[in-house]
């Protein structure tokens, strides 16, 4: 009577703890709220990246940036553009024959690091002679942006966007491109992020 006793318990017990731990497997399986949460925001990742020659352009993609809660990356030339190389009266400028070439390309210092990372990339430049200054071409051309939005926007004091974005475009490939807008350095953040919500782009904070 005593052994079969026993042998009922030892038989509860084995059961009792085959199903703990079916229940361990089935919640380490599973994803925690957090981890999930995570992978979002890894998936939207925004970057707000800008070239500004006389740091207008720059205020507004700082307003972005704090708005998204972005990273931003400034296009600082290699070699910096002097009050004399932005003459657009003078034909000898160095930004005047730069937009005389179609082909320019003048050197970056530095880049972004893991742009794999980021699946929303806002670009931001003023406008010179109706186009984005040629050291957009040169940040454009060295990522991969297959799979990115693309979000340009510009500053000018009249001109609007023209065909500056669609000319950039060109040069990428596997990209979704968004049209852009022209922005005014005197734009409060109200102004810009009423913009930047009208998008319809989902983003994860």
């Amino acid at each position: 009577m005593m052994k079969k006793i026993i042998t009922s318990l030892l038989s509860m017990v084995i059961i009792l703890g085959l199903a703990a731990c079916g229940n361990s497997a089935s919640q380490s399986a599973k994803p925690s709220t957090e981890e999930t949460n995570e992978s979002k925001v890894e998936g939207n990742k925004v970057l707000v990246v800008y070239f500004s020659a006389t740091n207008t352009t720059k205020g507004v993609a700082e307003y972005i940036a704090n708005g998204l809660n972005a990273d931003i990356y400034e296009i600082v030339p290699k070699d910096s553009y002097t009050e004399a190389d932005l003459d657009y009266n003078d034909d000898n400028s160095r930004s005047t024959m730069e937009m005389n070439d179609p082909d320019a390309r003048p050197a970056i210092s530095g880049s972004v690091k893991n742009m794999e990372q980021y699946t929303t990339v806002f670009i931001g430049y003023p406008i010179w002679w109706g186009e984005a200054p040629r050291i957009i071409n040169t940040f454009v051309e060295s990522y991969d942006f297959s799979g990115k939005t693309i979000v340009p926007f510009c500053t000018s004091g009249g001109s609007g966007m023209g065909s500056s974005a669609t000319n950039l475009e060109e040069l990428t490939s596997g990209a979704k491109w968004l049209s852009g807008r022209r922005l005014n350095g005197s734009d409060s953040q109200d102004t810009v992020m009423e913009w930047v919500n009208s998008l319809g782009l989902k983003f994860e904070s």
